[in-house]
């Protein structure tokens, strides 16, 4: 199913999961959540994803019930295990590998840019990113940390396919 998606594209569609950390954390993830386009002002809300293929690339419109946007474009390279994917979501640029592991794949993030400016490692986010099928749902979590702060920003849910 996590195949098909990605080859022919579709519709998943939801209830989606946001939260920040406590304190200085808070802070950090309301600020990346703005800048990614996520909506902080419930805990819930509903989440449409739409995968379509553009020439060689692969776009996620992600879309929350309150409008709010957040469009990425994945462009591949090399093959498994050495290639990976650039994606793009606004200024942000991160260079992506793939494990696979427990029924589904996990981002490996290998570097990130920012308005085309390489971002040194020591100043990225921890990140654990990935995405599974459970009982016929694609179940998926992104969650950001930072040392010494922990969990800045985390969104995750269960959603099925559009049978439409």
């Amino acid at each position: 199913m996590l195949q098909d998606l990605h080859r022919r594209g579709g519709t998943l569609r939801g209830t989606v999961r946001l939260s920040t950390g406590r304190g200085l954390a808070a802070a950090f993830g309301r600020r990346l959540a703005r800048r990614l386009g996520l909506p902080l002002q419930r805990d819930r809300c509903a989440f449409v994803v739409d995968v379509v293929h553009e020439g060689d690339a692969m776009l996620w419109q992600r879309r929350f019930d309150d409008g709010a946007e957040m469009i990425s474009r994945f462009v591949p390279y090399g093959a498994f295990p050495a290639g990976g994917w650039i994606e793009r979501t606004g200024p942000l640029q991160l260079d992506l590998g793939v494990d696979i592991a427990d029924g589904g794949w996990h981002w490996r993030l290998r570097g990130a840019r920012w308005r085309g400016l390489p971002l040194p490692a020591s100043l990225l986010p921890r990140t654990e990113a990935g995405k599974r099928i459970i009982d016929g749902r694609y179940d998926f979590v992104v969650d950001f940390r930072l040392p010494l702060l922990g969990r800045i920003l985390r969104y995750e849910g269960v959603l099925d396919a559009d049978t439409r």
